[in-house]
């Protein structure tokens, strides 16, 4: 089932798009993918500096330009999102393997782990910088990629776009026009669980929240948007990450009888939550919704219980690439992509394409031309003919990259315009089924 829902439906309940800080996570479907990476992993595909027929008009490429196309990439391949972030890595790399053997142009790509950790992730981006890499795909964790933003790529003048951020904390950063993101902001998300929560039927509701940007400002968004279309929060628990316990963190949110529950993490920690929750708590029948960190599929069998009181709210991948991306996806790594591998896809692409068409190594050149080869008007390139889009970007030519997760179409702040999201559930056996298809519209 299909939903269509106005910006006005999700805005006016929160009053968000400016006023309250939100947050924003990163969230995978489980599996390995590839496998996980630690510490630099420099990669060059394609062949030397190539010779593209030139024409059109337009941006600054240059056809002929012999040095690489360089673009890094920074996730969480371990740390509390390791589970997740090395799926999303799988995806960010996967245009540069696509890209082998198609393009004359020679790309580089190296990747760093953030370790789930904002020191260590800052340490990873420098070394990109050091290594010359002027844009980068990431990085993932809210918290984790303004420590970035703020401390290394925007004072070096770094083009990123993360693949898995959400907190509309990124949308108000003074970050010179260098940073863009492929997932849409969590003041949308908050007003999609509010209103799956009211369609449950309940008035009352509590949030369990992972202590960091992505949970408290993610259970304010609902909160927010809950209140305003006439519900009641009874209770907002934080929590610390990867704990041996959280029974008595659950006792807090369960007291005042709410009707449902909020629970925003990932995991490492989601796993011990429901399994203290099952053991501890006789209410297998509580509405709980989860949110796109913890959307793997290997959730229930981790826990021990089908879940299947638990449904959840993710980003979904549903641009004019989806089919082709997902085919390469599974190609490439023998799995099911999972939530924000596409955007992760679409990240590594728009800055390639951005690269080629400002023609040199330069952040702030290819920031410039993110919605130039990104957001109408021009010719229509999707994933399936990416090398085209990069000699057509190189030669000046206008294109409109449609993508992998959306049509990748950014505005003034580098977001998205236009997202989809999904309300899943846990099947039996493990793995992710989509019940419901949710569209915003700019």
């Amino acid at each position: 089932m299909r939903r269509d829902i106005d910006r006005r439906d999700f805005l006016k309940g929160a009053g968000v798009a400016g006023t309250v800080l939100l947050a924003g996570c990163t969230g995978d479907d489980g599996g390995n993918g590839g496998g996980g990476d630690n510490g630099s992993d420099p990669t060059t595909t394609g062949g030397g500096g190539g010779n593209q027929t030139d024409g059109g008009s337009g941006g600054g490429g240059s056809a002929d330009r012999s040095e690489p196309i360089k673009v890094g990439t920074l996730l969480p391949l371990t740390g509390d999102l390791g589970e997740l972030g090395v799926p999303i890595k799988d995806g960010a790399i996967l245009p540069v393997s696509q890209l082998k053997g198609e393009t004359d142009f020679t790309i580089e790509n190296q990747v760093e782990d953030t370790q789930t950790d904002p020191n260590a992730a800052q340490s990873a981006a420098q070394s990109l910088v050091n290594a010359g890499y002027p844009a980068v795909t990431g990085a993932a964790s809210s918290g984790v990629s303004t420590q970035v933003y703020e401390q290394v790529f925007i004072p070096n003048g770094i083009a990123a776009c993360s693949p898995a951020s959400t907190s509309p904390a990124i949308t108000d950063l003074q970050d010179n026009d260098l940073i863009f993101r492929t997932p849409p902001t969590d003041a949308l998300q908050g007003q999609v669980l509010a209103q799956v929560a009211m369609d449950k039927g309940v008035d009352s509701a509590a949030t369990m929240f992972v202590a960091n940007d992505y949970g408290q400002l993610l259970s304010e968004s609902f909160a927010s948007a809950f209140e305003e279309k006439g519900g009641t929060v009874t209770n907002t628990v934080s929590f610390q990450k990867e704990q041996s316990s959280y029974t008595s963190r659950l006792e807090q949110t369960l007291s005042g009888d709410p009707g449902l529950v909020v629970v925003i993490g990932y995991p490492a920690s989601g796993v011990q939550i429901f399994r203290d929750f099952y053991a501890n708590f006789n209410q297998p029948d509580l509405p709980i919704l989860v949110t796109d960190g913890m959307r793997a599929p290997d959730l229930p069998s981790n826990v021990d219980n089908a879940m299947s009181n638990v449904q959840g709210t993710a980003p979904l991948a549903s641009g004019p690439g989806t089919e082709f991306f997902n085919q390469q996806y599974q190609q490439a790594y023998g799995t099911e992509p999972g939530v924000f591998t596409a955007q992760a896809y679409d990240a590594t692409a728009c800055l390639i394409l951005a690269n080629a068409a400002a023609g040199e190594n330069s952040g702030a050149a290819i920031a410039e031309q993110m919605r130039t080869i990104a957001n109408p008007e021009g010719t229509e390139y999707t994933p399936e003919n990416l090398a085209d889009a990069v000699a057509a970007a190189a030669a000046g030519e206008d294109i409109n990259y449609q993508g992998a997760s959306s049509a990748v179409s950014f505005d003034e702040a580098g977001d998205l315009e236009a997202a989809t999201y999904e309300l899943f559930g846990f099947t039996e056996g493990g793995g992710i089924e989509t019940i419901e298809e949710i569209q915003f519209e700019a």
